[in-house]
């Protein structure tokens, strides 16, 4: 093996960015080659009762897996399925009502070609992303989609570097074509990705997040202030919620209502929760979103909220520490 070269700093940078120019220049010119095919790989994706079954050697590969993972989750029912494997039983997950679609630099796989033919008798659609238009893969597909590009960023012209970054791209924009045709919108993406911000966001309610039942602080109208006190510190919430006979809100008493009653230098054992309480309280539903309970709370500058039912009874308490646990805000 030859001695290494010194490392130069500025060597490094400039290769850096000349990949970068020769990958966007390949993504670019994408653009000019995407037609009718691009359409009719849409088309028959969008009319698959079954899956669309990626598959791919190597890098492309690689790429094939991250393009079903986000066809998965825009909307579009697909997984992944190594050609190698697929020779060796693994064909058997694909049933006539998928399309395959193969992704390949070259177009001339041997591990892709070896199982075509056992493809086509499915009478499976085959949609062939690759960059070689003449291609064994090509002229054995349904439809072929244009993936080639004028270089690699490698200085030596081999590795997979550019060709890859434009399969990525490639299986990015049929994801987005597919998932507007399909009218994919946020709740869709919330429900395939239950544990993401979204997810959270869009799917979780007032009523998952809640303290109910005996966790809820409240007095009733009569109580006077250290009787109060010592029910927001039981409880440990900042507020108290004040309510009728009936169990429906009369209205809430805070931390800083008490500061403010301290500042005035009022005797605090006389007073009556009617007499100090906020009779007009923030409140919210429990069906409500919880982001809609973090928006209330940041619209008018509290920290907690009271739940009501439809009658505006009460049935539960939420604070921002409850959100913030969440990872609603």
């Amino acid at each position: 093996m030859s001695t290494p070269p010194v490392f130069d700093a500025k060597r490094v940078l400039d290769l850096a960015r000349s990949t970068l120019d020769i990958e966007a220049r390949a993504i670019d010119g994408l653009k000019a080659r995407q037609g009718e095919a691009f359409v009719a790989a849409v088309q028959a994706m969008l009319a698959c009762r079954g899956r669309v079954v990626v598959m791919g050697m190597g890098k492309s590969g690689h790429v094939g897996r991250k393009v079903a993972a986000t066809l998965a989750s825009t909307g579009t029912p697909a997984f992944f399925v190594h050609p190698a494997e697929a020779s060796h039983g693994d064909l058997g997950m694909v049933t006539k009502d998928d399309v395959v679609l193969a992704i390949s630099n070259s177009g001339e796989s041997d591990e892709i070609g070896a199982i075509v033919p056992a493809i086509k008798r499915l009478g499976v659609t085959m949609v062939a992303m690759t960059g070689g238009a003449e291609s064994s893969l090509a002229r054995h597909a349904d439809i072929v989609i244009s993936s080639a590009v004028d270089q690699e960023a490698c200085p030596l012209n081999l590795a997979p570097t550019a060709s890859t970054t434009a399969q990525m791209a490639l299986g990015d924009a049929l994801a987005v074509a597919l998932l507007d045709a399909r009218g994919f919108r946020e709740d869709d993406f919330a429900r395939s990705h239950p544990g993401g911000s979204l997810g959270r966001k869009l799917l979780m309610h007032v009523a998952d997040l809640m303290h109910e039942g005996d966790a809820v602080p409240r007095v009733d109208q009569g109580t006077r202030v250290p009787d109060m006190l010592r029910e927001m510190t039981k409880k440990g919430f900042g507020f108290t919620a004040v309510t009728r006979a009936d169990d429906s809100v009369a209205g809430i008493f805070t931390d800083g209502d008490l500061r403010r009653l301290i500042e005035t230098g009022a005797d605090l054992r006389g007073l009556a929760a009617s007499e100090v309480m906020h009779a007009v309280p923030k409140l919210i539903r429990g069906e409500a979103l919880a982001v809609e309970a973090a928006d209330l709370m940041e619209q008018h500058r509290v920290t907690g909220l009271l739940v009501v039912d439809a009658g505006g009874r009460l049935v539960g308490a939420l604070n921002s520490n409850d959100l913030m646990r969440a990872k609603v805000i």
